[in-house]
């Protein structure tokens, strides 16, 4: 078993420290925005930090308001990320819990015009869903948004014009989780069942021409988007057409560059991997804070955003025993390049 790093880094800068644990942020003309997903307790899933130290909820308290219904309401956020449209997108995941039901009309992609922090557009996912499915992240390749869904494996393609959407490699081995390792452990739910993360981060290459993802337990593939882009393409063909890329480790989140370079938190022994264009994997940082690096952000000025979100601590992925050291802080470092078009401006 490899040690964990002892020594902190001096390229990593804290820039915002969270009483709740924090899957994710995002920055949108000068603007922060976080999404807490209820590991640790209700209350608001998404809010903007302010300047002057408050979070306020986003894009209103009504959102954020825990509802039977989830019209107007959030279910679960898992995520939130700038989109190349300038808009802000969220993910619900639609179900409260990894291994839950769906909430009918639950699972949502909510696009917010952040000129007036106004909810324009609302994609219902529902139907390319199982019942126990839980949507985890979202990338842009042009019209087309990808999703995953780690609590059924398998991937959805929606058209951001019309809407329809479509389940493609639903089941396939590369997007099936295995046992998830932080801190050199198996993780374990309250009923000391091994907790799987099926496919979970996703990225699109700069050029739109790959789609790389890959389970939380790591084994990262890729298939060329064309396969999965056109509906008359069969779901055998989808399948003939994956591609293993590399391996690696159980990861909490990903983010790529505009030279096709993509990031990885390494959450078995607190790093921060680069994966090349050319499939190499290389160590870009380590150190003892990064305790579970969740969803990265890559900004405009090419800094990454790390938040450090200790979710392997929750009681939900620790025995039912939350262990959680709070704050829970954000890292900032500079890396080479900056975000790829594709993503964000």
């Amino acid at each position: 078993m490899s040690t964990l790093p002892t020594r902190p880094d001096p390229r990593l800068t804290p820039v915002l420290s969270e009483s709740r644990v924090c899957t994710g942020v995002t920055s949108l003309r000068g603007r922060v925005f976080l999404s807490y997903p209820s590991a640790d307790g209700p209350g608001a899933q998404v809010v903007e930090a302010l300047p002057d130290g408050r979070r306020a909820p986003y894009p209103d308290a009504a959102w954020n308001q825990a509802n039977a219904s989830p019209d107007g309401a959030f279910v679960h956020v898992n995520g939130l990320r700038a989109g190349p449209d300038g808009r802000l997108w969220i993910i619900d995941s639609g179900s409260p819990q990894l291994g839950g039901q769906q909430v009918p009309g639950g699972a949502r992609l909510i696009a917010v015009d952040a000129h007036d922090d106004r909810v324009e557009r609302v994609y219902h996912l529902g139907e390319a869903l199982h019942p126990t499915s839980y949507v985890d992240d979202v990338r842009f390749n042009g019209s087309l948004a990808y999703l995953t869904d780690a609590g059924m494996p398998g991937l959805v393609v929606l058209d951001l014009e019309s809407g329809r959407l479509r389940r493609v490699l639903d089941g396939h081995p590369s997007t099936v989780g295995g046992p998830l390792v932080a801190d050199g452990r198996v993780l374990r739910d309250p009923h000391g069942t091994e907790v799987r993360l099926h496919v979970d981060q996703l990225e699109v290459s700069p050029d739109g021409r790959w789609l790389y993802y890959q389970p939380a337990s790591g084994g990262m593939s890729r298939v060329d988007t064309r396969w999965i882009d056109d509906p008359a393409v069969s779901a055998d063909e989808v399948a003939r057409r994956v591609e293993r890329w590399c391996d690696t480790p159980s990861t909490g989140g990903t983010a790529i560059d505009a030279t096709g370079t993509i990031y990885l938190s390494d959450v078995e022994r607190r790093r921060i991997l680069t994966v090349a264009p050319d499939g190499s994997v290389r160590t870009l940082v380590a150190d003892p804070r990064l305790v579970w690096v969740d969803a990265m952000w890559l900004d405009a000025e090419a800094r990454l955003w790390m938040p450090a979100a200790q979710l392997h601590l929750t009681a939900g992925f620790n025995g039912g025993r939350g262990a959680v050291d709070y704050p829970v802080h954000i890292y900032r470092m500079s890396v080479p390049a900056g975000p790829s078009r594709l993503d964000h401006s």
